[in-house]
């Protein structure tokens, strides 16, 4: 029975939807689909990843749009290219069987040109990047003086890359009477500012709490020192086999280094970051859907827009600061009714952290030791004979005759020999090796406590900073800036001294973003350094060349109400 017959969706819906296996609505769904289709208030629905959102608000639009006009009716706001390419996907095989109705993807890292020739379909759907949306409207290749229903898709996210100001420049295009509807997996300061300038009295849906827990996913914590934490990893992915995972690390330089690493071991795992251009992300995402790989290696804004369903595993080889995203990251396993697991590695001196997540989410972690070398070659021999067991189809054809004559072998003897073979160079590389279950912690294994890890920290607290919230990844087209040149050397940068501090509540993501602002008018963005935020000033670093450029722009903006000043430091 197809409960999605309930909804009062239209004939040709329905078809389409159930042609897709739609049987039974979500929950986010139920909630949703009747309130968008009957009542003209606008909305905030919190929801995770995966729980069915795009089908939630596209469905009971279709079914009200106007097939008859050729104006844009309809606008979807994502932050990501690949989410916007997943969303118009879905709303064209959603809206397969109404002839009339036309969907564009509008986004950056991609020919703005080709995108603008598209809309001479005049589609009354627009799904799109906010800084690709903002470039049209520039080029008047946008008209929203017509648009209905504006959908703000994974808002936190949109919000944590900065893209605030473009937000607000878009839903100042559009009409007073449209309907707003906000769609969030958290609901953080910024997301509520938002939803209070430009919501009107809106009503709230949420699935579950913002903190969600799965049930079917197993929580497990590792506790190993710096210096161990590659050979942990690569221990823990011996012991679970026949896994199809997502690693997630916190700086793109730390992603690219653990996915060398796992490469270099013989893994079929890659990296997915902000320095790859877009064909090498699209590739590598290519390469981990038709599970060409089946370890991923990404910062948390990197793999947004990555939606699979059969991921038996997270690994956190670095623990978020923030306790939501240690939920939105775990969620990704345990989809589609499977169990999943989730892994953390995390250093003797993180278990504060930790047990700052476990109190905020109320997940049960259990801690677990480092598995040994024996306990791996029995996990591998299980996992020959879980894969063997999985294999219900042959793939090739072969003469029986080629099978030699095996009688004056047991089947115990027989399996015991082909064990041997296929497990021997994993055996071999355990053997005599030290176990990482009862180790001892020293200053080199606390992050670096040495000189040399000191150096090592630094460098990568620098790669944090200019990636947390993977903000500058993307250029103001929403895709990656593919001529960004590699980071200048303290050389070419200069101090600054800036009057704003914590006590202002300022933030590094604020600071970037009053950069940016600064320096919006030049054609390339500028490096930028170290970021110091003090308690009643702050010092940062940029690029020598955009000196003047952002002392200037300084002077025009305000922080919170408050007057900015920046000047060389001494």
């Amino acid at each position: 029975m197809n409960l999605f017959t309930e909804t009062n969706l239209s004939p040709e819906i329905l078809k389409a939807i159930g042609e897709l296996g739609f049987e039974s609505p979500t929950e986010i769904q139920k909630q949703t689909i009747p309130f968008i289709s009957t009542d003209i208030r606008d909305l905030i629905a919190l929801a995770q990843t995966g729980t069915g959102k795009t089908a939630a608000f596209s469905l009971p639009i279709l079914d009200m749009i106007d097939e008859g006009s050729r104006k844009i009716q309809f606008l979807v706001l994502c932050p990501t290219r690949e989410l916007c390419l997943q969303i118009t996907k879905d709303i064209k095989n959603y809206s397969k069987y109404m002839q009339n109705i036309k969907t564009t993807a509008v986004y950056g890292g991609s020919s703005i040109m080709d995108q603008i020739r598209s809309l001479r379909d005049k589609p009354q759907i627009i799904v799109g990047t906010p800084g690709r949306v903002i470039d049209m409207i520039n080029r008047k290749a946008l008209d929203f003086s017509e648009v209905q229903w504006v959908v703000l898709d994974e808002a936190d996210e949109m919000l944590s890359m900065g893209f605030k100001d473009d937000l607000e420049t878009i839903l100042s295009e559009t009409p007073d009477t449209k309907q707003t509807y906000l769609f969030s997996a958290t609901m953080n300061k910024e997301v509520e500012r938002i939803s209070k300038n430009y919501l009107t009295t809106p009503h709230r849906i949420s699935v579950g709490s913002i903190n969600e827990v799965k049930k079917n996913i197993k929580h497990e914590y590792y506790v190993v020192g710096y210096r161990h934490k590659k050979e942990a990893l690569k221990r823990l992915i011996d012991a679970n086999p026949n896994q199809y995972s997502i690693l997630f690390c916190r700086t793109r330089m730390e992603t690219q280094e653990v996915a060398d690493f796992l490469m270099q071991n013989g893994y079929a795992a890659d990296a997915l970051h902000g320095d790859l251009s877009q064909a090498q992300r699209d590739t590598v995402m290519k390469k981990f859907r038709l599970k060409n790989i089946d370890i991923l290696v990404a910062t948390d804004v990197a793999a947004r827009g990555l939606d699979v369903n059969s991921l038996t595993h997270v690994i956190h080889y670095s623990l978020p600061d923030d306790p939501e995203v240690f939920v939105h990251r775990s969620g990704r396993t345990g989809r589609a009714g499977k169990d999943g697991i989730s892994m953390a590695l995390i250093k003797p001196e993180e278990q504060r952290k930790l047990k700052q997540i476990k109190s905020s989410t109320k997940i049960d972690i259990q801690e677990k030791k480092i598995p040994t070398g024996e306990a791996i070659i029995k996990s591998q021999v299980a996992g020959v004979f879980e894969a063997l067991f999985t294999v219900h189809e042959e793939f090739f054809t072969f003469d029986d005759a080629l099978i030699p004559d095996l009688s004056e072998f047991s089947k115990e003897e027989l399996v015991h020999k082909l064990l041997q073979l296929q497990l021997r160079d994993v055996a071999m590389f355990y053997k005599d090796k030290n176990d990482l279950a009862d180790q001892k912690f020293n200053a080199d294994d606390r992050g670096g406590d040495s000189r040399r890890d000191r150096d090592r920290g630094r460098d990568r607290d620098r790669g944090r900073d200019r990636d947390r919230g993977d903000r500058r990844e993307f250029s103001r087209d929403g895709g990656r800036d593919r001529d960004r040149k590699p980071r200048r050397n303290s050389g070419d940068m200069v101090r600054f001294f800036f009057n704003l501090g914590k006590k202002d509540q300022l933030k590094k993501m604020d600071m970037l973003e009053i950069i940016n602002k600064s320096t919006a008018k030049s054609k390339k963005r500028p490096d930028i350094g170290d970021i110091e935020i003090l308690e009643k000033f702050s010092f940062f670093e940029v690029e020598k060349s955009f000196k003047d450029e952002v002392l200037r722009g300084m002077q025009s903006q305000k922080f919170k109400g408050k007057e900015m000043r920046a000047e060389i430091a001494g």
